[in-house]
């Protein structure tokens, strides 16, 4: 049976982080049924999942950001997590809506979608729900938005979900360039000094500055990154 109605769901999760989640909504909504895309997601995804890994999601962030209390996370809009599958006409995949603690899929993409629905859209689910969760995301319109962007596809990647078409590690001109490489920039920080992206995401309260990595890794970005690439042969 295919599912198309707003699915609502308040999830107990595992031991440790049940009560701090318990008062949170994730709702999921396919906007789009009449479209290919819609149609394909129903029948490959589905908005019960969708629920699931909002949920499962939530609670990777959490872990990897090292926030075992509500008072330590972003708090997100009336205490729920949205989200919809729209037929966006852009070459847009997903965006989450920082006002609204929504998260949009784009219909034409998981139409287009060659490989395997599932792990891609869970992929960016973990990636836009990070976005939900971590701090500083008023910084974002800024020439800063990579690091954002980075933290998020870092999330992904920590959780299993790295894209087919990611560069490999060690790739990439600079460690700004956002998304999977920065990412694995950071995941290379990370292995360094276990914790960095969490500490690094409590920094971004107050936006962005180079000068985090010298005070957290003890060494400036850009030695760094010159020992990344060196560790990739260069």
């Amino acid at each position: 049976m295919q599912l198309s109605a707003t699915v609502l769901a308040s999830f107990l999760v595992v031991a440790g982080l049940a009560a701090t989640a318990a008062g949170l909504r994730f709702e999921a909504t396919n906007n789009a049924t009449t479209t290919p895309g819609g149609q394909r997601f129903d029948r490959e995804y589905g908005v019960g999942l969708a629920v699931q890994v909002l949920s499962e999601a939530s609670c990777f962030v959490w872990k990897v950001f090292n926030q075992t209390s509500p008072a330590d996370r972003r708090p997100a809009v009336d205490d729920r997590v949205k989200f919809v599958v729209n037929f966006v006409n852009t070459n847009i995949l997903a965006f989450e809506r920082d006002s609204e603690s929504s998260i949009t899929l784009n219909a034409g993409y998981v139409n287009n979608i060659t490989g395997d629905v599932r792990t891609l859209v869970t992929g960016l689910l973990y990636h836009e729900v990070t976005h939900v969760w971590q701090w500083g995301q008023q910084d974002t319109s800024s020439a800063h938005s990579w690091i954002y962007e980075g933290i998020a596809d870092f999330v992904r990647l920590r959780a299993g979900y790295a894209a087919p078409y990611w560069l490999q590690p060690g790739q990439g001109s600079s460690w700004d360039t956002g998304y999977d490489v920065t990412a694995r920039f950071l995941d290379y920080c990370d292995e360094l000094r276990p914790g960095f992206v969490a500490v690094l995401n409590v920094r971004l309260k107050d936006s962005y500055r180079d000068d985090y990595f010298v005070e957290i890794m003890g060494k400036p970005v850009q030695e760094l990154w010159k020992d990344y690439k060196a560790k990739y042969g260069g």
